[in-house]
């Protein structure tokens, strides 16, 4: 968490951390309370390998938007996905399941791993990411993610998902 902070802290990018309990997946978030996360838009993040296992894309949308892995897939411009494994979200994040986050892409260093933001994700103010843990969550508007993440030098791709 402290290198994702410090990367926000270089990039000058605005953002608030609010610290909580530990969440696994977006029904613990939702127990949180929203009141927490002052309007935030949370969101939800799908670390995702083509059918070859060569392509990584980390997928990052609302958390109320529902995830169809065929639409995903056409965006990526590839064939069917699936669920990367928990190793390869290690190998390519240094992430653990529940921490998932597209602040996350510091840690690929080999640039490999691919980032598709929705593009809803832009009609917000701010939206709510993990800083690399499950126990926190930044706040940080989406045009400031879109910078971090080009700044690391990742494909990034803008799409309606």
């Amino acid at each position: 968490m402290e290198e994702i902070l410090k990367r926000l802290d270089d990039l000058k990018i605005s953002y608030e951390l609010v610290e909580h309990e530990p969440v696994y997946n977006m029904e613990e978030m939702d127990a949180l309370g929203g009141e927490i996360f002052e309007g935030a838009a949370i969101c939800k993040n799908l670390f995702l390998r083509d059918q070859k296992g060569k392509r990584h894309f980390l997928i990052t949308m609302k958390e109320e938007k529902q995830a169809n892995l065929a639409d995903i897939a056409k965006a990526c411009l590839t064939s069917k996905l699936s669920f990367a494994s928990e190793e390869r979200l290690k190998k390519y994040l240094n992430l653990i399941p529940g921490a998932v986050t597209p602040l996350g892409v510091i840690n690929d260093e080999t640039r490999t791993v691919e980032v598709i933001l929705d593009k809803d994700l832009f009609k917000e103010e701010k939206i709510g990411v993990h800083p690399g843990v499950n126990t926190a969550t930044v706040i940080i508007s989406p045009n400031d993610l879109e910078k971090y993440i080009r700044e690391n030098g990742n494909k990034l791709k803008i799409s309606v998902l």
